[in-house]
């Protein structure tokens, strides 16, 4: 099973993370940021992926660190688990309806780490979750996964439902992103290797 753990500690955060590619949807995910929370969950069950976040920060201040810190880690966590990337698929799209939003997500595993984020989320907050962390979130993992990351709100709503279709368009990329095809013989690139 393609599985790591990440365990990452600052003076602002504790965080442990750990993600098994081929999982089942299953989610453990204890932020303190309970809307967070609720979306790495939707990260989980519709990429099919098994995911375990434990995170203590400094919210307190507020939730910046520990959205940062948990996109850091989860980055580094599938970086890990993809180990070679042999066979793996590299790229992933997903275009996913949430009611009167539409949101689209594209990813490749390129070892060239990049953010696109087309969404404009206002600044305010659902439940206790700003708004504006969504995209500090994406970064995070794009650069720590060593990801190209375009992500696009094709039609805009209620903020939770951009949140959240955001959210499960990136689970559905990424899990097309790293399947296994049995037709791909190491590497998926006519350079004989990804970056790094």
């Amino acid at each position: 099973m393609r599985s790591s753990e990440v365990v990452r500690e600052t003076n602002e955060t504790r965080i442990r993370v750990s993600v098994a590619l081929d999982g089942t949807g299953k989610a453990d995910v204890r932020t303190g940021i309970g809307f967070f929370d609720h979306m790495l969950t939707h990260v989980a069950r519709h990429g099919l992926f098994d995911l375990v976040v434990e995170a203590k920060g400094d919210l307190e201040i507020d939730g910046h660190h520990t959205v940062e810190d948990v996109g850091i880690s989860l980055g580094k966590a599938v970086l890990q688990a993809l180990g070679d990337m042999h066979g793996i698929s590299r790229f992933g799209h997903a275009v996913i309806p949430m009611d009167e939003v539409l949101a689209e997500v594209a990813v490749d595993f390129s070892g060239r780490p990049f953010l696109s984020f087309q969404a404009d989320l206002s600044a305010s907050r659902v439940g206790d979750f700003d708004a504006e962390l969504t995209e500090e979130f994406f970064r995070a993992f794009a650069v720590n996964s060593r990801m190209t990351l375009h992500i696009v709100l094709r039609r805009s709503g209620n903020l939770h439902h951009c949140i959240e279709g955001i959210f499960k368009a990136f689970a559905r990329a990424l899990d097309r992103a790293v399947q296994l095809d049995p037709r791909v013989k190491g590497v998926p690139s006519t350079k004989g290797m990804l970056e790094t």
